[in-house]
């Protein structure tokens, strides 16, 4: 692959040795920019209905960019700012690369991860939690947490929310403790995400 097709896979990050690496710090633009977590809800009663039975019901997540890098990338077909289904759930699609790390964070909202390939741990609070493809690991409300991949290939998790719900109702507390790994791990240090899976 070349590095003019791995740029195009993900927006936010610039691989060492490539045009502009030593312009800017990889940033992932979910942290760093304005967002959409609830929308507005403005019109007669009778519009916003309709206009929710116009709303698509499946959403490719092969026509999205994967975002981040180069050890943690995600996209986000399912949240207010994308979609204009549902207010309530966000969804991402995460992909860690082998034997790296995501942030270290926490956040009000409870989060349910769905372990689609690869296995893993979780560090939740002090408490750590293996799993592997086909489990689903249930993260409760205020918790820190840290996902981790154990093996030699990557590790995708579906991760569904009721994130933009407890925003809406001020519960606003969440943070970033220790962002994701700048550089990757021994032996996977050209990867790029290669699941093209469908949510």
């Amino acid at each position: 692959m070349s590095s003019e097709e791995k740029n195009s896979e993900t927006e936010f990050f610039v691989r060492p040795g490539e045009a502009g690496h030593n312009e800017k710090e990889m940033v992932w633009a979910r942290w760093e920019r304005k967002r959409t977590f609830v929308r507005a809800l403005e019109g007669t009663y009778g519009e916003l209905v309709s206009e929710l039975f116009t709303q698509p019901r499946v959403y490719r997540t092969t026509d999205m960019k994967w975002k981040g890098g180069p050890v943690l990338f995600s996209k986000t077909p399912i949240n207010p700012g994308h979609s204009r289904v549902t207010q309530a759930i966000e969804c991402h699609l995460n992909i860690i690369a082998p034997h790296g790390e995501g942030q270290k964070h926490g956040h009000m909202n409870s989060a349910v991860l769905y372990v689609v390939k690869g296995k893993g741990h979780d560090i939740h609070e002090t408490r750590r939690m293996d799993y592997e493809a086909g489990d689903a690991v249930i993260v409760e409300n205020a918790c820190v947490h840290q996902h981790f991949n154990d093996s030699d290939e990557e590790m995708v998790v579906v991760t569904m929310k009721a994130k933009p719900l407890f925003l809406f109702m001020h519960m606003l507390y969440q943070k970033t403790v220790k962002l994701p790994p700048k550089e990757t791990t021994t032996g996977a240090t050209d990867y790029a995400p290669g699941f093209q899976g469908e949510l």
